[in-house]
């Protein structure tokens, strides 16, 4: 029996003879349907129309995606630590040369995302390499395909391993989720501290493609919290978007967004 995938927001859903009569991730205001109306996949399908992208992102940070580009087109990362491999976000196509690839470096110990719209064919990956996949308990109710494997969280930090550590900044979702890895400097943000074409700044959304912003103090929660934290590179969640000064960029960042929803802009 089939497990159809979302193809505009790549979430897969548990078996089932038809596809779904919804995505409810898609529906909801933060994502959208495409104007020919909901549309639904295969992970085998996937397989046979799509390949492997597996290429460093950064050195010693394993990017992991597929090509053609699939729905929301992000990539995963394959982090590496003191317990062993973390996939960070989840992309749809999961095939030999990727299995193959991430068993070639120690397979995977954990894997956490950021927020809803990764969660994909997360189920699938934690299957393949037996490990548990860690979301904040906010964003439970967006699990589309509820598995064992799914495992919540609460408060507001969670320690994967010394020098990596997961932060619940809320914002884009409530359980929206970053992965500070100190070792490296590095705050890898998903959609939560969004990559931008300007570099000098990031920006935060309650939804991206709808244009729908946050609150300005919301913002300034986020920016508040990411103080504490030890990084300098922001890493987002295509290919390229890197901020080499992270924290720098979050400060501006948040200035401006205050002063634009205040009317504030020169």
């Amino acid at each position: 029996m089939p497990r159809f995938l979302c193809a505009t927001c790549s979430t897969q859903f548990p078996d089932s003879a038809a596809p779904p009569n919804k995505c409810a991730i898609c529906e909801d205001p933060r994502q959208y349907l495409p104007p020919e109306g909901q549309q639904w996949t295969t992970l085998e399908e996937l397989r046979a129309n799509h390949h492997a992208e597996i290429r460093d992102e950064l050195l010693g940070l394993l990017g992991i995606g597929c090509e053609p580009s699939f729905a929301i087109g992000q990539r995963a990362l394959l982090v590496p630590s003191a317990i062993g491999n973390v996939l960070w976000d989840c992309q749809a196509l999961l095939d030999d040369e990727i299995v193959e690839a991430v068993r070639s470096r120690g397979g995977l110990d954990a894997i956490a995302i950021s927020h809803p719209h990764y969660y994909s064919t997360m189920v699938e990956w934690a299957h393949t390499f037996d490990c548990p996949v860690l979301i904040h308990e906010d964003d439970q109710e967006w699990v589309m395909r509820p598995d064992h494997a799914v495992e919540t969280w609460a408060g507001e930090t969670h320690a994967l391993a010394p020098g990596l550590t997961l932060l619940r900044l809320g914002g884009h979702f409530a359980g929206g989720q970053v992965l500070n890895w100190a070792e490296r400097r590095m705050l890898l943000s998903g959609d939560i501290v969004q990559v931008i074409p300007d570099r000098r700044f990031v920006s935060f959304m309650y939804s991206y493609p709808n244009l729908i912003p946050l609150p300005a103090d919301t913002v300034d929660e986020i920016a508040r919290r990411l103080e504490d934290c030890d990084f300098d590179t922001i890493v987002g969640a295509w290919w390229g978007r890197l901020v080499p000064d992270g924290k720098g960029a979050v400060r501006r960042s948040a200035r401006r967004y205050r002063n634009a929803l205040e009317g504030c802009l020169s």
